[in-house]
């Protein structure tokens, strides 16, 4: 490996993607080099700028290098860095690519990062050490000592949910419209929209990424209760008026989530507290990333995609 060259995703405009060799940022001496063994493919915002659907967004362009879940050893580090070469660290993305774009630069062989941005994990968890920033994701949405319980999904992030709801001593229930995904529950139980009809929740966490069902969220509510958005949504949000103002419904959005959030939930799997185990579903090595794409896009079988860079150059 040169070390100023990687071979990374290359989204080049949408619809297209490739494996190139592309030059990377020099280090600073507030960088790492980290060699990456695994990146996770996001179904919800990579599967926008694959499209060529995400909205308006800092960082935003093509060609770009998609991906913000990374898990990695560092090749090289100043001394003065607190860190030392061979350790092993989540990463959250990178933007270490010159004119190409890194939104959010995580699928890449090699990425320079600021010290600041990474997280030391244990080598042993191996793969599951991506799910930290969905898990982060997942603990942003709570607010205070307020959990949910109805939770929308039962993908990758709603497992996360739960779990990470089920640590605060509450048992949601799950809504999940696809049969396939309703496996896999453990101290909650999924069930299909139907079954929760005329039944009243006082915090509903939608993390599907679909808005269609906003009004038939607000249904669900009791009196002053919420509905908290953490997906990723691409349309305009817009509900029925009448039925969220007899209820006094409050809409909060939960944005990404900030180093506090992945500190914690580094802390808790760390401690064995939160298990990561059962969520990914589908490795592939780096050379079939289109593939890769393709199956985290399309089949709902899969519930988070890896994909393995060990060894590819």
């Amino acid at each position: 490996m040169i070390e100023n060259k990687a071979s990374v995703v290359l989204l080049k405009k949408p619809g297209e993607i490739r494996v190139e060799q592309i030059n990377l940022d020099p280090l600073t001496e507030n960088d790492l080099l980290v060699e990456n063994f695994f990146s996770g493919i996001s179904s919800g915002t990579e599967r926008l700028l694959y499209e060529g659907r995400m909205p308006a967004f800092p960082g935003m362009g093509y060609p770009l290098v998609p991906g913000y879940e990374c898990f990695g050893k560092i090749l090289d580090c100043a001394k003065t860095s607190g860190f030392e070469e061979g350790e092993t660290v989540f990463v959250p993305g990178a933007t270490c690519y010159g004119d190409v774009k890194g939104l959010f630069g995580g699928a890449s062989s090699h990425l320079v990062v600021n010290k600041e941005r990474v997280i030391r994990m244990p080598f042993d968890m191996g793969r599951e050490n991506v799910l930290l920033a969905l898990a982060a994701t997942a603990h942003h949405s709570f607010e205070g000592n307020h959990t949910p319980d109805l939770i929308i999904g039962h993908g990758a992030l709603g497992r996360l949910l739960a779990r990470l709801t089920v640590l605060r001593g509450k048992s949601p229930v799950v809504v999940e419209k696809l049969p396939i995904r309703r496996n896999g529950a453990s101290g909650y139980n999924v069930c299909s929209p139907e079954e929760v009809i005329g039944k009243q929740f006082s915090c509903i966490a939608d993390v599907s990424g679909d808005l269609s069902q906003l009004d038939f969220l607000v249904s669900l509510l009791r009196p002053g209760g919420e509905v908290v958005l953490a997906g990723f949504y691409q349309n305009s949000i817009s509900f029925d008026f009448v039925p969220a103002f007899l209820k006094e419904a409050r809409v909060r959005v939960s944005a990404q989530w900030k180093q506090s959030d992945l500190n914690a939930v580094a802390d808790l799997v760390t401690s064995k507290k939160l298990k990561l185990d059962d969520l990914i579903s589908h490795e592939v090595s780096a050379e079939n990333a289109h593939y890769a794409y393709e199956t985290a896009f399309n089949d709902t079988s899969c519930l988070k995609m890896v994909i393995d860079w060990k060894g590819f150059h």
